[in-house]
């Protein structure tokens, strides 16, 4: 398995002959990407309609493929009626191949700023099953209860009042029992991580984490 990390949540993962790609957004996006680094995708992935994690334009060009299966939310299907997503919800699984991807719960932040059209109150998700690894992908979430296992953790760690900060990020990562933590959420100029809080947290945690440079993989 393959995981490539892209600007703030965007993720690519190859694992059995399958591309799938969870939220391409517009933080430092490239027109390339569609027909290169984001081109022949089986499953495209959208947790929420930030468009930090959902750039329209990117989408209905990589969803041109016809073999690209789209899944997303109510929500989002609602908020941009050009795209033209299979809609999911929260308990859902997905079966592509060996490969199974369920559908969780995500509970996004709120600031007041987010009235009038931006609230989240939609949002999900995914943990990707390819038989040997679980890739737990929380998107935007503050910490919630929950009884979530995996092998990889991929999860915000930005804070500002939206997502998990580096203290509460590590009680839940720690929780998954994760042998890996791939921190994202981080890459908007308005709401930076603290790249050392985050080592600390972890740390005291006895995490295993790596931060991914835009374009950067690992092999699992």
């Amino acid at each position: 398995m393959k995981i490539t990390r892209f600007a703030q949540s965007c993720i690519l993962i190859e694992t059995n002959n399958k591309r799938i790609l969870i939220d391409p957004g517009c933080l430092q996006y490239e027109e390339s990407y569609p027909d290169n680094e984001w081109n022949n995708i089986d499953v495209l992935l959208v947790t929420h309609k930030h468009e930090d994690h959902c750039h329209v334009a990117a989408i209905k060009e990589i969803a041109k493929d016809p073999k690209t299966q789209f899944h997303t939310t109510k929500e989002v299907a609602e908020a941009y009626s050009e795209l033209s997503p299979k809609i999911i919800k929260v308990d859902d699984v997905l079966t592509f191949g060996d490969i199974e991807i369920e559908v969780v719960k995500a509970v996004h932040g709120f600031l007041p700023y987010l009235k009038g059209g931006k609230e989240i109150k939609e949002n999900i998700g995914y943990i990707i099953d390819d038989g040997e690894k679980r890739i737990y992908f929380t998107g935007d979430t503050i910490c919630f209860d929950n009884d979530y296992k995996c092998d990889i953790l991929i999860a915000p760690v930005c804070g500002h009042g939206l997502v998990m900060d580096p203290f509460a990020a590590s009680f839940f990562a720690k929780e998954t029992g994760a042998q890996l933590i791939i921190p994202v959420h981080y890459d908007h100029p308005k709401h930076p991580a603290d790249f050392k809080q985050v080592e600390k947290d972890f740390k005291n945690q006895g995490l295993n984490f790596k931060f991914l440079k835009i374009r950067e993989s690992v092999e699992v």
